[in-house]
């Protein structure tokens, strides 16, 4: 895969690898410089990973679990069943992605999962918004944020609050945020064809 680069260079998967090496070679090298043991940069390096590795597995996860969904052929019954009973993509694509958040508590693999059993109602309807579809699933991710959720412990921890408080404040606004997203989504869908 290449990137196209704001100069209109471009650059390969294999030439970001190499860059992101010589970044991190010379952060060690910085750090060596300014007195650091083998032992404290090991030390730097893995405490900078520990956070991405979260993140790095809910992705995963969430592209595994799509991918399963799409080889069971289960995004395809989904868009058969959407065609013959006649309802909104953008609705179907909201309702998706709110159902695997609530199940699931993660926005990521709400979104990455919804994306994945919508693709194919987007590419054989050319009706459909692509722009509008992607507002629909992001604000269906974003609906009822619950104790599996890490954005829901960091608002917790951060402000203090209890776990009641965080239902009625953040789960409260997270809900009315993926309500009026789908309003706006509908909205914007009877002016923008």
């Amino acid at each position: 895969m290449d990137y196209v680069l704001c100069w209109g260079a471009s650059w390969s998967y294999r030439e970001e690898q190499i860059a992101w090496r010589l970044v991190s070679l010379l952060f060690v090298a910085l750090g060596f410089r300014r007195g650091w043991s083998a032992g404290k940069a090991l030390e730097v390096v893995g405490n900078s990973l520990a956070p991405i590795a979260a993140v790095v597995f809910i992705v995963g996860a969430g592209g595994g679990f799509k991918q399963m969904l799409i080889a069971a052929k289960i995004s395809d019954l989904v868009g058969a069943w959407a065609t013959h009973a006649n309802i909104s993509p953008l609705l179907l694509g909201w309702g998706i992605a709110a159902m695997v958040r609530i199940a699931t508590g993660s926005a990521t693999v709400a979104t990455i999962t919804a994306t994945g059993l919508v693709a194919q109602i987007v590419e054989r309807d050319p009706t459909v918004s692509r722009e509008l579809m992607v507002l629909a699933t992001g604000s269906g991710s974003l609906i009822l944020s619950h104790v599996n959720d890490a954005g829901f412990w960091l608002v917790k921890e951060y402000f203090g609050l209890t776990v009641v408080e965080t239902f009625k404040s953040w789960t409260v606004m997270e809900t009315i945020l993926s309500v009026l997203g789908l309003a706006l989504v509908l909205i914007l869908s009877s002016v923008v064809h």
